[in-house]
C-alpha cells in the first residue's frame, strides 16, 4: 500500500522552487562579489599607474631606469618616460622638416629693419650738400696738399647717403678697420657765363680763358704730410656763344688704409663746384 504524505510538509513541487530560487540568488550574490572585487582591483591599478605618470613629472620618482633592463620595462614610469621620449622626438622631426626648407623663403621676407640689425658691410657713401662753408683752404700741416678740401658733406640717411663702420670728420672719412678699400668721388663742375666784367678783363676776355678742374683724394696718416691717392683733371675751354659749360670728374681705385686713416677729397676752383647730391659724392667700402 502506498506510503502516505505527512500533513503539514512542503510538497515536491514545492521544495524543487525552493532550491531553484536559492540557486539563483546564491549565483547573484557571486556575481555581485566578483564585480565589486574585480572593479575595486581595476580602480587600484588606475591609481597606482596614474600617481606612477604623475611622479615621473613631478619628479617624485628619482629611480634610475634603463630602457635595457626588463624590470625597468615593467615599471609604469619607464612607459610614461618613453611614450614622452617619442612625441617629442616626433614633434622635433617634424618642426625641423617644416623649417629647414623654408628659411630661404623666411629670409627674403625679413624686414628692411631687422636686416639692419645684422653683420653690416664696412661702407659709406656721403654726397655733397648746400650748406654754408663747404670748402676750406688746406691748414699749414696741410700745405702740400693742393687745392681747396671740402669739408661738408651730407652724412645723414637722407637720400642716398649713408655711413656703416665709418666715420665723417672735418670731410674727412675716418678708418676703423684695417683693409683693402675701393676709394671713390665725384665733382661735378657748373660755368655759368654772366655779362659782368671784372676789373679790366671783359667778359670775352674771360669767356676765353680755359678752366682748369682738378679733384684731389688724399689720404692723412700718421705721416705729417697728407699723400696724395689719386687725382683727374679736365682742361676745357668754353666755346665763345655758350651760356654754360657741365663737367664732371670721377675717379676710384683699390688701396690699403690702416686703421685712423683719413681719406678726403679737395679740388680747384671750389666756385664752380655744383654740390648736388646726384652729382657730387665721396666714399669707401671694405673689399677685403
Amino acid at each position: 500500500m502506498a506510503l502516505m504524505q505527512a500533513p503539514g510538509s512542503p510538497s515536491p513541487g514545492q521544495t524543487c522552487a525552493l532550491i531553484l530560487i536559492f540557486t539563483v540568488l546564491l549565483q547573484a550574490l557571486c556575481v555581485a562579489v566578483t564585480y565589486v572585487y574585480f572593479t575595486n582591483e581595476l580602480k587600484q591599478m588606475q591609481d597606482k599607474y596614474s600617481k606612477s605618470g604623475i611622479a615621473c613629472f613631478l619628479k617624485d620618482d628619482d629611480s634610475s631606469w634603463d630602457a635595457s633592463d626588463d624590470e625597468s620595462m615593467i615599471n609604469p614610469c619607464w612607459h610614461v618616460k618613453w611614450q614622452l621620449r617619442q612625441f617629442v622626438r616626433k614633434i622635433i622631426l617634424r618642426t625641423y622638416e617644416e623649417t629647414i626648407p623654408s628659411i630661404p623663403e623666411k629670409q627674403q621676407n625679413i624686414p628692411h629693419l631687422e636686416r639692419e640689425k645684422g653683420p653690416q658691410r664696412v661702407a659709406a657713401h656721403i654726397t655733397g650738400t648746400n650748406r654754408k662753408s663747404t670748402f676750406s683752404f688746406l691748414s699749414s700741416k696741410n700745405e702740400k696738399a693742393l687745392g681747396q678740401k671740402i669739408n661738408s658733406w651730407e652724412s645723414s640717411r637722407k637720400g642716398h647717403s649713408f655711413l656703416n663702420d665709418l666715420h665723417l670728420r672735418n670731410g674727412e672719412l675716418v678708418i676703423h678697420q684695417t683693409g683693402f678699400y675701393y676709394i671713390y668721388s665725384q665733382t661735378y663742375f657748373r660755368f655759368q657765363e654772366t655779362e659782368e666784367v671784372l676789373g679790366t678783363v671783359s667778359t670775352e676776355e674771360n669767356r676765353k680763358k680755359n678752366k682748369q678742374m682738378v679733384q684731389y683724394i688724399y689720404k692723412c696718416t700718421s705721416y705729417p704730410d697728407p699723400i696724395l691717392l689719386m687725382k683727374s683733371a679736365r682742361n676745357s675751354c668754353w666755346s665763345k656763344d655758350s651760356e654754360y659749360g657741365l663737367y664732371s670728374i670721377y675717379q676710384g681705385g683699390i688701396f690699403e688704409p690702416k686703421e685712423n686713416d683719413r681719406i678726403f677729397v679737395s679740388v680747384t676752383n671750389e666756385q664752380l663746384i655744383d654740390m648736388d647730391q646726384e652729382a657730387s659724392f665721396f666714399g669707401a667700402f671694405l673689399i677685403g
